[in-house]
């Protein structure tokens, strides 16, 4: 009996050291595997969510004001287009370099 309880505590030691040394290197394998990851992904040149949040923002605004331009645009051109032109007497060339007394 007494031979049967210590192979017993030794199997219940080497399965708990088994865990052990199974636990430990499931820690390394998921450290291992997340700094290849951040590797990959920082070489994939990503951009963050907020910095693409924020890019995306300004390019409506600018996109919000270059239409706006465009339609005041339109609207000046459209009133140049129904102003009569202005007739003015043209300029006469004036002589360079003769001087008369």
């Amino acid at each position: 009996m007494n031979t049967r309880k210590r192979i017993v505590e030794d199997l219940a030691r080497v399965a708990g050291g088994a865990l052990g040394t199974l636990a430990g290197l499931k820690a390394e394998m998921e450290a291992f595997v997340k700094e290849r990851l951040e590797k990959i992904i920082a070489d994939l040149d990503l951009v963050r969510r907020d910095e693409f949040e924020a890019v995306a923002e300004m390019a409506a605004l600018a996109r919000e004001q270059q239409e706006k331009l465009e339609s005041r645009l339109a609207e000046l051109e459209a009133r140049l287009a129904g102003a009569k032109p202005e007739t003015t007497a043209p300029k006469t060339p004036r002589r360079r370099g003769v001087r008369t007394p």
